[in-house]
């Protein structure tokens, strides 16, 4: 059995859907079809920090995030989804690393990109949660969060009557631009986008195009602070610091038995945390990276029963007043995902590999913030539209430049 399409999507979470949004509604492609075996949107929204900010120390991905952070606020006048201005803060213990954000506010802000710098005074003053160690931070003023399921599915409808068909099945091969599905069908495409996240680079290989993608895994907690430790109206806050973590005698010796030492030495940077619900909300999300972890993607995740009990503990350090529940820790769950990227941590958006074949992929943690403008780029490569000038930035054909991949793990990600 063989259908036709003008474009398939292989992939239904949010980038996918906001590629099939933007060539429906937007540019008037009725004829698509999102082939994804699960649900649309299953491994987006609660599955990250829902956030985004144009904080990035290149000038490629300020302009990417600046136009989607555009674009939601043009979508957010036609529906709700919760978009917020309640800005990040970064917060450090050490006058080095202050003084490496005081650089940072002055370069980045030549690139279009805004934040503002406080002292430890000035962060108190704004911030009482925030420890009396603070020497000083930084506040992302184009920051914030969004409901991403409210968003992806408000998408998905508009997309569907528009003319966008969904397909729950999986694809077990691709020739040239006929895409067939584990149903046993057949679709005859005019063009495949591939979107499928941390499988991005399987479903590629049925091509023949190898795509310089690795995943790594990235958990997320949320607490219920039933004595109203956080803020409402915290941004989304994150201590900038390596640290320690005071576990006593007994604890450290348990940890070394079980053979998680990783926990007992130095600890990275970025533990983090914001506000999740409305004002009546008592829960909030918090993140801190410090597996390290690439894998071969798997469900259901990796667990780590300690998480919860090590990312509270992380937190005490930049908010001493949640030390209330290291005795007893309140409510949590624990989720994630997978943060699949390339190598300098930049999406791969746009044609590549055989005629017909493009990619929206490698949105690392950052997929719900770069959705609107990696799906609005990707739609203006294929119905042939003026290109912006970051367009080149995003091609898989970037690592065919020397001079590129010369400075390629030579810049910093901006990547929490």
């Amino acid at each position: 059995m063989t259908d036709t399409a003008e474009i398939v999507i292989v992939g239904a979470g949010i980038a996918g859907v906001s590629a099939a949004f933007h060539l429906t509604v937007r540019h008037g492609i009725g004829d698509v079809v999102l082939v994804d075996p699960r649900p649309p949107l299953t491994l987006t929204s609660d599955k990250s920090t829902e956030c985004y900010r144009n904080w990035w120390p290149n000038q490629p991905m300020v302009d990417l995030m600046n136009r989607s952070i555009d674009i939601f606020e043009e979508l957010a006048t036609e529906t709700e989804f919760g978009l917020n201005r309640n800005g990040y803060l970064f917060v450090t213990g050490r006058q080095e690393t202050f003084e490496g954000m005081a650089h940072q506010v002055a370069t980045v802000a030549e690139l279009g990109a805004k934040a503002v710098l406080l002292d430890g005074p000035g962060i108190r003053s704004e911030y009482d949660f925030i420890t009396d160690a603070a020497v000083g931070g930084m506040r992302i003023e184009r920051a914030g969060w969004l409901r991403a399921q409210d968003l992806g599915q408000w998408m998905l409808d508009q997309a569907r009557r528009a003319g966008a068909r969904l397909v729950t099945a999986s694809v077990t091969s691709i020739h040239g631009r006929d895409v067939e599905l584990s149903d046993g069908s057949t679709i005859a495409a005019g063009a495949i986008v591939l979107a499928a996240g941390p499988l991005t680079s399987e479903v590629a290989a049925m091509t023949g195009l190898e795509v310089p993608l690795f995943s790594e895994l990235h958990l997320k907690v949320s607490f219920k602070d039933h004595l109203g430790v956080i803020p409402r109206d915290a941004p989304m806050t994150i201590w900038s610091d390596t640290q320690e973590i005071d576990w006593s005698e007994r604890e450290r010796t348990e940890l070394e038995s079980i053979g998680r030492e990783d926990l007992t030495g130095e600890m990275p940077v970025y533990c983090h945390f914001r506000p999740e619900g409305g004002r009546e909300s008592p829960y909030f999300v918090a993140l801190w990276e410090y597996h390290g972890q690439v894998l071969e993607p798997t469900w259901p995740l990796p667990e780590d029963p300690l998480y919860p009990e090590v990312v509270m503990r992380g937190l005490t350090t930049m908010v001493p007043g949640l030390e209330v529940y290291l005795d007893r820790l309140p409510e949590s769950f624990v989720d994630g995902g997978y943060y699949t990227k390339t190598v300098e941590n930049r999406p791969l958006v746009g044609p590549a590999g055989p005629e017909g074949l493009h990619l929206l992929a490698g949105l690392s943690g950052f997929g719900v913030m770069v959705s609107a403008g990696a799906a609005d780029l990707l739609a203006r490569h294929i119905i042939g539209s003026d290109l912006p000038d970051h367009a080149d930035a995003f091609l898989l054909s970037r690592y065919d430049d020397p001079r590129y991949l010369a400075e390629v793990g030579t810049a910093p990600s901006g990547q929490l």
